[in-house]
Formats: C-alpha cells, sequence, structure tokens
C-alpha cells in the first residue's frame, strides 16, 4: 500500500502529466488562465498537489506564474518561435556532430531504424485529415532523437530535449490548420543518408534547413489564422 506521501507525490504527477499533455495538445491555450480551484475539480486533486504541478510547469516554461499565486499557460509569439526555432538548430547540430565524431554500429542501427518505422507510419489520422496521429508523433520524435543518441554530453541532449518539446506545442497549433504538404520523407531520408555517408556538413545544413522551415511554415499558419480553437473534448492534437 502507498503512504500517504507517497499517494500525494503519485497524485501530483498524475496532475503534471495530464496539464503538460493538455498544454502541448493546445486543449489549454497559450495565455488562458488557469484556475486553481477548477483545476482541482477536474483533475480530482487536491490543492496543493495542483500547485506543485503548476509550479514545475512554470519551470519548464509551459506556465508563466503571475502576483497572488495566479498561473496562465505560456504565450506564444513568432519573436518566441523564431529565437526557440534558432535556438534549437544551434543545440541540435552541435549535438549532431558531437554523435557522428563517436559514432558505433549500434547508433547506425538505431537510426535507420527510427526512419524506417517513421517512413511506414501514416501521418494522419484516417478519416480526420486535420490530426497528425499519435503514432507519427512518436514516430517522428524518436527519429530525431535518433539523430543524435551518440552525442557524448548529457546536457547538452537535456538541452535538446527542452527545446523539441517547446517547439512541438508550436507545430500542435498549427495542425488544424495546415493545408501544405511538403515531402517530410525525403526530408528525413536526405538528412539520415548524410549523416550515414559521415557528412557532417551536409548533415548539419540539411537538418538546419528542415527546422527552419517547419519555423517558416507555422509561423505562416498562425499569423494567417490566428491561434486555432482547441481540439473537441477527448480529441488529441499532436504532429
Amino acid at each position: 500500500m502507498l503512504t500517504g506521501l507517497q499517494e500525494a507525490r503519485s497524485l501530483t504527477e498524475a496532475a503534471y502529466v495530464r496539464l503538460r499533455a493538455d498544454i502541448l495538445a493546445c486543449r489549454l491555450r497559450p495565455g488562458q488562465r488557469l484556475k486553481i480551484n477548477d483545476l482541482c475539480a477536474q483533475l480530482g486533486v487536491s490543492l496543493s498537489a495542483v500547485r506543485e504541478a503548476l509550479s514545475r510547469l512554470s519551470a519548464e516554461g509551459f506556465v508563466i506564474s503571475e502576483a497572488q499565486k495566479r498561473f496562465q499557460v505560456a504565450p506564444v509569439s513568432a519573436a518566441d518561435l523564431d529565437d526557440l526555432t534558432r535556438t534549437r538548430v544551434e543545440i541540435e547540430t552541435l549535438c549532431l556532430r558531437r554523435a557522428m565524431a563517436v559514432r558505433g554500429i549500434d547508433w547506425e542501427t538505431g537510426l535507420v531504424a527510427a526512419y524506417h518505422r517513421l517512413s511506414r507510419t501514416p501521418e494522419r489520422v484516417e478519416g480526420d485529415e486535420r490530426r497528425v496521429s499519435e503514432d507519427w508523433a512518436a514516430a517522428h520524435a524518436d527519429y530525431h532523437l535518433a539523430l543524435v543518441a551518440a552525442c557524448d554530453s548529457p546536457w547538452l541532449l537535456r538541452l535538446r530535449a527542452m527545446l523539441y518539446v517547446q517547439s512541438e506545442r508550436y507545430r500542435r497549433l498549427s495542425v488544424p490548420m495546415a493545408e501544405h504538404r511538403r515531402d517530410l520523407d525525403g526530408e528525413h531520408h536526405r538528412i539520415m543518408a548524410a549523416v550515414l555517408a559521415g557528412d557532417a556538413e551536409a548533415g548539419c545544413r540539411l537538418l538546419s534547413d528542415h527546422l527552419l522551415l517547419t519555423m517558416s511554415l507555422v509561423r505562416d499558419l498562425t499569423q494567417q489564422e490566428g491561434v486555432p480553437e482547441p481540439p473537441a473534448a477527448g480529441a488529441r492534437t499532436v504532429g
């Protein structure tokens, strides 16, 4: 049986995971004020559990803490997207160079497997072109992680993970509006091919172009349409 302390920690963790997922999926909209009492009722947890979960999310940049213990979902902006993406390019390409410098057969095998899974996974939910599938989102994250998995700097990998998940919030905001069809599979394959060929310059250039194109498309969509309405209850919009 769980002790009182263990149960409290478990409830806090559950609240944190749920709120983080709702922010990423845009069920909680950028700039939305978060009423602690309402969240307690929705999540079925105590005030302290919600406050601790919000504090963790604030430290991660998903939530902004205001005066008098008020919170809101971190807003989005074109300037933030630009800064985030360009910082991500710097860190991702540095991780990639470090990974390629210490490459091994296990890393290469993992990259090929991750690409194969991604290339064989349908991007959109069957019957709903406005939603990217959960399986594709997971395969996409695994592919980008596989590119840099051999990097020998844990700190760089931690920074890279933080930037990736922040970038995903912008991607998910744009998914319901996106009609542009880019050759994502071709982009992913060309990056992998350059990396496996040992061409660090080409690999980093292709990865940089890939991330900057995503930024450009997301920025154009959000500027044209504004922040979209959140998905219907129970829906999960990812990508």
